[in-house]
């Protein structure tokens, strides 16, 4: 699969000092927590990982996918106030 980062997943990640292979390393080894099956052109996935280097910072990560591609939305990392059970669950207003 090929990785194709959006321009709003590039301009995030830079600002919040997540790297491309964090990203990347993610959507492999993380776990989907959210699913949009109805997103066009593609379902995409929210997704839940911890940077290797520091086990302690969740990161995630919205992608789409297509045959061959992963389309990598945007990524962050959660902010404990909007999330339960360890980032995978949001917290209703």
């Amino acid at each position: 699969m090929t990785f194709i980062y959006r321009v709003h997943a590039i301009e995030r990640m830079f600002q919040r000092d997540i790297s491309e292979k964090t990203a990347e390393e993610t959507i492999q080894n993380g776990a989907i927590i959210e699913q949009y099956l109805d997103d066009k052109p593609y379902p995409s996935f929210l997704v839940l990982g911890f940077e290797k280097n520091n086990l302690n910072r969740p990161i995630h990560v919205v992608f789409a996918k297509n045959n061959s591609e992963i389309i990598i939305i945007t990524v962050y990392r959660p902010d404990e106030s909007k999330w339960k059970d360890n980032y995978k669950t949001r917290i209703e207003k």
